[in-house]
């Protein structure tokens, strides 16, 4: 089925590229193809399979890091949403922003239910993955032209990024539900393997004037419940059958995969203060170019 050594190798690839804005389902698909996990690459769009029981530990484990990295904010959130429930208003800035992880997680959220499985098994091969993955990065680069475009950022170009100055643009509980709404549907385009999740989140914040170290803020406070929640539900498939022959791995898997998220975030956060995500564009260019010439 799937080894110890291969389940580090994805566990680790898992916790990057799930921040990444990379696609970490595209890699998933496309690691074992490049390297000849023929087994692997035979269940990644079965209908049920281990290699899809063995993903959701993996899931959860990068869920709790982004948990553990962003814990005092998540205290802070939690208690704006209990005293939303019991006040029913929004007032304060850590009120608006839990307001808006709300209302921006619901269409993923409901999208996925409805089209997750189907949209996996159809596009969950490596030629599939790498044609979005090569989207992903027009994706990216679109949106940096956008960006850069804007004129909200005119004045960017004359900030170095060397001073280590912010970047001007919107603070985040500037955004409004009909922003965040956009914001959480653009998310939707993850489902398919090869598109990222940051990297879509990211971009659809930046369109709308935030600058890049708010909209990567965003895009991982976001992604925490939806990725807890996807792992969460899909837990019966690790606990049952599909899940015999893999839980031990499952679980190494995990480990590795909680220490490259967290060691991830930690470099995203510091790297989107004066920098931007042209690099990852190029990179998804490049890589999701050879896989398609690989995989045709």
């Amino acid at each position: 089925m799937i080894s110890y050594f291969q389940a580090i190798v994805i566990g680790l690839l898992q916790g990057v590229t799930e921040l990444f804005p990379i696609s970490s389902l595209g890699h998933s698909v496309l690691l074992p193809g490049w390297l000849h996990w023929n087994t692997i690459v035979g269940a990644q769009s079965q209908s049920e399979s281990f290699y899809l029981a063995f993903l959701v530990a993996l899931h959860v484990a990068t869920a709790l890091a982004l948990l553990v990295y962003f814990r005092k904010e998540w205290v802070r959130l939690i208690k704006a949403f209990i005293t939303i429930v019991r006040t029913r208003t929004v007032t304060t800035p850590d009120e608006r922003l839990t307001w808006l992880i709300i209302v921006a997680t619901i269409p993923v959220g409901v999208i996925g239910l409805a089209l997750e499985h189907t949209l996996r098994t159809v596009f969950a091969k490596p030629l599939a993955a790498a044609i979005f993955l090569t989207i992903n990065g027009l994706i990216l680069a679109g949106g940096e032209w956008v960006r850069r475009r804007s004129d909200r950022v005119h004045a960017l170009a004359a900030i170095q990024p060397q001073t280590g100055e912010r970047e001007p643009g919107r603070r985040l509980d500037t955004l409004d539900v009909r922003e965040a709404g956009i914001i959480g549907l653009a998310q939707s385009a993850s489902l398919f393997a090869g598109i990222s999740r940051s990297g879509v989140t990211m971009i659809a914040g930046l369109v709308r004037g935030l600058d890049h170290e708010d909209a990567a803020r965003f895009s991982f406070l976001l992604a925490t419940p939806i990725i807890l929640a996807a792992g969460v539900y899909k837990i019966p498939d690790l606990m049952g059958p599909l899940g015999d022959g893999v839980r031990g791995q499952a679980l190494v898997g995990a480990l590795a995969a909680a220490v490259a998220a967290f060691g991830a975030v930690h470099f995203l956060v510091r790297f989107f203060r004066t920098r931007n995500l042209l690099p990852f564009a190029v990179y998804c260019l490049v890589a999701g170019g050879i896989s398609i010439i690989r995989f045709a």
